[in-house]
């Protein structure tokens, strides 16, 4: 099984998992939390036996440092989106990715609210931007920038989820636009990063420099994912108005 592929296998198992423990359950923040830690068993037990000499970065497990020491390290977010999987919502989602030196290289984005995950191994075929554009945001806390870069636009704003169901609602043609200036870790965006790239869009940070992963610090607060002809105008405007 190839990197890519083991990202792809184990989301999807750790998404039906999830699906079914929610079966039944009252929900709340209990149900967050139990989503959260047998995901995650899931996803390291596999990574642990079937990729034994790679470092792993989760946002469930306390860090380890050493980490730093290694080429290939998967970066894994065994739930994102936990609030809105514990109301029942369909835009959660899990991640796995790899990076290697640095660059994200493989992974997976399950949607199991959807039936659906996205993967570096078989990235969709991209659909064309809509008129008007589609600028996604956070559906609690809009951050700013997205607010007025979609404004500088004429972009009509979709409130979603978690950063996973918002990155790949520009895959699958439901939004243009995902930029996120709020804040994250690298285990929100490692595996929207691989699979954005994989399918040919534009991903970076929002001054334009390149994501990087499996630093010491994990803080990774902001990211943009468009079409490769629109990034230039996005940038331009944020940088604009942080000149101001």
């Amino acid at each position: 099984m190839t990197d890519a592929e083991l990202a792809h296998d184990l989301a999807e198992q750790a998404g039906a998992l999830l699906l079914r423990l929610r079966e039944g359950h009252e929900g709340g923040k209990a149900l967050g939390d139990e989503g959260d830690r047998v995901a995650n068993r899931l996803i390291l037990d596999r990574l642990r036996t079937e990729r034994p000499l790679d470092a792993i970065l989760s946002e469930e497990e306390k860090d380890n440092a050493a980490r730093c020491n290694f080429s290939r390290t998967w970066v894994v977010d065994p739930l994102d989106g936990t609030r809105e999987y514990s109301e029942g919502r369909d835009d959660w989602a899990v991640h796995v990715a790899l990076a290697v030196d640095g660059h994200p290289v493989a992974g997976a984005v399950a949607l199991p609210g959807l039936g659906l995950t996205l993967a570096s191994d078989r990235p969709p075929a991209l659909v064309a931007e809509a008129a008007p554009l589609r600028m996604l945001v956070s559906r609690t806390r809009p951050a700013p920038e997205a607010v007025a870069v979609a404004e500088r636009l004429g972009a009509t704003l979709v409130p979603m989820g978690s950063a996973g169901a918002k990155a790949m609602a520009v895959l699958r043609g439901e939004a243009d636009i995902y930029l996120h200036t709020g804040g994250q870790y690298e285990w929100d965006n490692c595996a929207p990063a691989a699979v954005a790239m994989a399918a040919g869009l534009h991903v970076s940070r929002v001054d334009g420099s390149m994501l990087v992963y499996n630093c010491a610090d994990p803080w990774l607060p902001d990211i943009l994912i468009c079409h490769r002809h629109r990034a230039a105008q996005i940038l331009d405007f944020v940088a604009e108005m942080n000149d101001r």
